[in-house]
């Protein structure tokens, strides 16, 4: 592109240099001869009229007489003819054939004729066409010198255009907000730049999708393992088949999970799948499948609340809100976990508290921010919870930080009489 730019720029100049300097340097051609034939021209006349008066006044025309007449500096040579005298000569006949000439009659018959070399009119000539060629080839250097500065000012950009698109490619979705002044240049770099954001969304969307996807199935995953290990060791066929319905509720719950994890990827402001549930069976089914692991953490588990709560939401983002707030405790809390139901004006409250050492002061309502955690942890579940409440139009808050209440208000149902 770049010696395309260049090419182009000369080529142009070239056609305008050979345009204007040729039919310059022939009218400058012209000129200087027609000055010197002027110059010629008005050295025979001159001499013609001095001769004439010396005629009128008698006086007698020789070569001494005349001597000085011409011009000396243009070194030009005179030939005088009068009827009945000899030819007079002034100066030396010019060197070189095809002299400058001028012949000039008088009205006594007289007759000057004045010649001139054409040497000096050649130097001259050449003089104009050297002084027309530097000022060509000035020209042509400083128009390649701007085709130069200009195609490397327009390349330059699109070399950074081709980086930007390479980077993109390469899974660098930064922008680089550079403009060059140039309407074209800068509307591809806006574009580039759109795209960027986007991709840099799209990556970070999938990378949080599969974040939350590692920890959410983590658990259930876990607890369906366990099962499957119960159905193994044991023998009897109602054990089996106990434990092998409970293993097909989680696969259902696990189904939900990916399910739910996916929807809130597309739109995690999406509530329409929320229904009218009871609460009382969101928690048992959480209880019964965190009773093992809290148990063996030497833990237990209480419920507390008035039974028979109807709220409005997705049962199954509901439980996966509870099991992250179950784990939660299990990981960072102590001593017993209760779940509590209670009702605040039209909201259902659903609170999960433990006995352990609460929320650092410093973490505060930041303990909701995604890797934010006080134990390295990774700081995912209190954020997907978060946001798992908030799709199905409730909230998570931490009422308390010591001792740590968590507590998810979804709206009530209100039943006709």
């Amino acid at each position: 592109m770049k010696r395309r730019l260049i090419n182009s720029t000369l080529a142009v100049v070239l056609v305008v240099v050979v345009l204007f300097l040729v039919p310059l340097a022939l009218v400058e051609k012209r000129s200087i001869e027609s000055n010197a034939q002027q110059q010629v021209t008005t050295e025979a006349m001159h001499l013609l009229g001095v001769i004439e008066n010396r005629l009128v006044a008698g006086e007698q025309i020789d070569t001494e007489a005349l001597t000085g007449l011409t011009s000396q500096d243009a070194q030009r040579y005179a030939v005088v003819q009068m009827p009945g005298q000899a030819v007079i000569t002034l100066g030396s006949p010019p060197a070189g054939g095809d002299p400058i000439s001028a012949t000039e009659s008088g009205p006594h018959g007289e007759k000057v004729t004045v010649q001139e070399s054409r040497d000096p009119v050649q130097h001259d000539i050449r003089t104009m066409l050297l002084l027309l060629v530097l000022v060509a080839v000035l020209t042509v250097a400083a128009a390649a010198m701007l085709a130069f500065w200009q195609a490397r000012r327009l390349a330059q950009p699109l070399v950074d255009l081709v980086e930007t698109a390479e980077r993109l490619g390469s899974g660098d979705p930064r922008p680089r907000q550079r403009r060059y002044g140039v309407v074209e240049l800068d509307r591809i770099a806006e574009v580039l730049d759109g795209s960027a954001e986007r991709i840099g969304r799209m990556l970070t969307a999938e990378r949080r999708l599969a974040a939350d996807a590692s920890h959410q199935l983590r658990t259930p995953l876990t607890a369906l393992s366990m099962r499957l290990e119960e159905i193994v060791e044991t023998d009897d066929l109602e054990t089996v088949k106990e434990e092998a319905a409970i293993a097909l509720g989680q696969v259902e719950r696990l189904t939900d999970v990916v399910q739910r994890l996916l929807t809130n990827s597309r739109d995690q402001r999406s509530n329409a799948s929320a229904v009218g549930f009871e609460m009382d069976d969101v928690i048992k089914q959480q209880a019964e499948e965190w009773r093992p692991a809290l148990r063996r953490a030497g833990r237990t588990l209480h419920l507390e609340g008035p039974p028979g709560l109807r709220a409005v939401g997705t049962p199954g983002a509901v439980a996966q809100v509870l099991a992250a707030l179950i784990e939660n405790s299990l990981m960072h809390g102590d001593g017993a976990v209760t779940i509590r139901t209670r009702v605040r004006g039209s909201s259902v409250v659903l609170e999960v508290q433990d006995e352990g050492a609460g929320v650092p002061s410093e973490l505060g309502a930041r303990v909701f921010e995604r890797a934010v955690s006080g134990h390295n942890s990774t700081g995912i579940g209190l954020a997907v919870a978060r946001d798992l409440a908030e799709a199905d139009g409730g909230r998570l808050d931490l009422l308390s930080q010591r001792p740590p209440v968590f507590a998810l208000f979804l709206g009530r149902e209100v039943q006709d009489r």
